[in-house]
């Protein structure tokens, strides 16, 4: 009988790579998706027909008891989350609800209705914050430096407390940044991508940014949630630190991305003071050690390879759109 997976998020660039993971491994996949007047499923939408789609919300229990009940799921992958952090200045009582609080009632939708089923909690590397140590591994101290960080340590935290207190199947990956085609327009690595394949194409003619000098940790989105999966087929779950163990800062990833297509990215960034964060998290790179030792994971594709990668799709992403497959 086929392993049955239920995945929060899935509509989302992670859960979307994770359910063709899953399927792919032969898993009944389920996806929990937030009923609104406009769904989203441009990332599933060649899979939609492979998988089921229940409503639930992180803010109503009631719908994580139903959904646990309907799916009887093995493994329960936790990616939902408000997961943008400059909104969560501007949002930060619901980023506190959903990607903390409702990690909380996850776990104890968990507790009651499927105490023997495996969980993954999305923590990430904006935990670190204002980082007390470099590489950061899983015993560096947080220091959360924006509501959507705080929040994850609430939701990192109250994973190893149910796992204690309960005795739940239930690990959480750090993950530092991970990037793909599938990535949101709102992200720094997407909107790099994809207003350089913009201005390659003669649509836009500048690139807006804030801090170019911040480093970053970039990985590619598939192998992370290759990742996730791993932590779940472990004898005893733990917290595992995932990146590459290498960090580029923002003007290196607009440098690449302009080298792609032969254009100098100085004839055409602005920086502009609106895109700077109140607090900043100057620096993050991680140390996957355990994760190498213990899981035998390590990345596949390198910061260069994933840069190509998004301009790449983005270009034919636009071309086809203008009528044109083959813009370069």
């Amino acid at each position: 009988m086929p392993k049955r997976a239920l995945i929060t998020g899935i509509t989302g660039q992670d859960g979307s790579y994770l359910a063709d993971f899953l399927l792919e491994k032969g898993y009944e996949v389920s996806g929990l998706v937030r009923r609104s007047s406009t769904l989203n499923f441009e990332r599933i939408s060649h899979i939609q027909d492979r998988v089921t789609i229940l409503s639930g919300d992180l803010l109503d229990q009631n719908s994580l008891l139903s959904a646990l009940g309907e799916v009887e799921p093995d493994e329960i992958y936790n990616l939902a989350a408000q997961s943008f952090v400059p909104a969560s200045w501007s949002q930060p009582v619901l980023t506190g609800e959903a990607t903390g609080l409702g990690v909380m009632r996850m776990l104890e939708a968990v507790r009651r209705m499927r105490p023997g089923a495996r969980f993954y909690q999305a923590s990430s590397s904006e935990m670190f914050g204002k980082v007390r140590e470099t590489p950061q591994t899983e015993t560096t101290p947080f220091y959360p430096r924006s509501p959507y960080g705080v929040a994850k340590v609430y939701g990192h935290w109250i994973t190893v407390n149910y796992r204690e207190s309960y005795d739940l199947f239930a690990t959480s990956g750090i993950l530092f940044n991970h990037e793909s085609p599938r990535r949101g327009l709102e992200f720094v690595t997407r909107k790099v991508s994809y207003t350089v394949a913009q201005i390659k194409l003669g649509l836009a003619n500048e690139l807006r940014l804030g801090n170019l000098e911040a480093r970053r940790d970039w990985g590619y989105a598939l192998d992370y949630v290759h990742a996730m999966w791993l932590m779940l087929q472990q004898d005893e779950p733990g917290d595992y630190v995932i990146g590459t163990g290498v960090q580029y800062s923002v003007q290196d990833l607009v440098q690449l991305a302009f080298d792609s297509v032969d254009l100098d990215w100085r004839d055409h960034v602005v920086q502009d003071e609106k895109f700077f964060r109140p607090a900043e998290v100057e620096t993050l790179v991680a140390d996957p050690s355990k994760a190498k030792e213990t899981l035998g994971w390590e990345p596949e594709v390198d910061f260069a390879g994933l840069v190509r990668m998004m301009v790449e799709a983005d270009l034919e992403l636009l071309g086809s759109r203008a009528g044109n497959p083959n813009p370069r």
